[in-house]
């Protein structure tokens, strides 16, 4: 009698999301109800944004006037966000097709952790929404709502280098990975704040008709439009059963993109690209892609460093 033989299981591609939060995954952005509401008000907000549009102050320093002008409590300040956000019609099926799938996903966001994870979890309920990681900048805020601070994840113009924070968690992927497989990346972003995370993925997907696709258009960068997560669901089948088909799960994924791999935080100026450089039409763009290059911000000394200048 022969012995069972036991049929392979199929090796299935690791699938990795990464996703911005205000205007993808919800409609409006929550720091922006903060401000309007409990905070420094809509106008002012607005002369706040076109500072970092002009490049003539860092996203982080008009960052933290904005979240220091709030004097709420926490939780007086989520009951109007939560009359006011309007999630994705289709965001909550296509988690479920997530997790039902093994697919990690993740929110990337410049936001506060504190603020999307209360709304996640008011949004899908704390079981559902626990399955996602919110990669973003902490804050400590005070009991009666006198100080917002945020608690930045990088020392950088931005706060947190999306790019970096891709990068870590591909790094992990790879490093959970069979030799023989590559993880693919998914990044799903609307605006120029999403530029530094959409660079690295390797598929792309933009909310059509807002400026990260506008953008993509501008510098024919290959991207997927979308106007739901239900669109989005349709095409990461697609390309998973296109990757199986003709790789079975083993070495590059068929939609692997090189580039992401080779792009690198420039450090200076003589570095960049002369072409990216010209090509790119405005300085908010240049800095969400080399911050440390088009902009003034310069990370604060340490203890250590400003002792030492003080005794040279």
């Amino acid at each position: 009698m022969k012995p069972a033989e036991h049929t392979p299981v199929p090796q299935k591609r690791k699938i990795i999301i990464f996703s911005d939060f205000d205007g993808t995954i919800f409609m409006q952005d929550t720091g922006h109800i903060l401000f309007d509401n409990y905070g420094c008000g809509e106008e002012a907000r607005n002369k706040l944004d076109e500072q970092i549009k002009s490049g003539e102050r860092s996203f982080r320093e008009v960052s933290e006037e904005m979240w220091g002008s709030l004097h709420v409590p926490f939780d007086d300040g989520f009951v109007v966000m939560e009359k006011t956000l309007e999630i994705d019609p289709g965001f909550r099926e296509f988690h479920q097709y997530c997790i039902k799938n093994g697919f990690p996903f993740n929110v990337i966001s410049a936001g506060l952790k504190p603020v999307l994870r209360r709304v996640l979890d008011t949004f899908l309920g704390e079981k559902e929404a626990a399955a996602i990681d919110i990669v973003a900048n902490d804050a400590i805020i005070k009991p009666d709502g006198s100080s917002w601070k945020p608690i930045w994840r990088h020392d950088t113009e931005l706060g947190h280098d999306k790019a970096l924070s891709v990068n870590e968690a591909r790094a992990k992927a790879q490093s959970e990975c069979r030799p023989d497989e590559i993880p693919l990346i998914i990044f799903i972003g609307d605006g120029v704040s999403d530029l530094a995370a959409a660079r690295e993925a390797d598929v792309l997907f933009a909310r059509r008709g807002l400026r990260l696709e506008e953008y993509c258009q501008e510098h024919k960068i290959a991207y997927i439009p979308f106007d739901s997560f239900l669109d989005i669901k349709r095409e990461i089948e697609n390309i998973s059963r296109e990757d199986q088909s003709k790789t079975g799960g083993v070495g590059k994924p068929v939609r692997y993109n090189p580039r992401a791999n080779m792009w690198r935080r420039i450090s200076s100026k003589e570095a960049v690209p002369t072409l990216m450089a010209v090509a790119t039409p405005s300085k908010e763009e240049k800095m969400f892609l080399w911050p440390e290059t088009f902009s003034d911000y310069k990370p604060q000394a340490t203890i250590q460093e400003r002792d030492e200048t003080a005794t040279a």
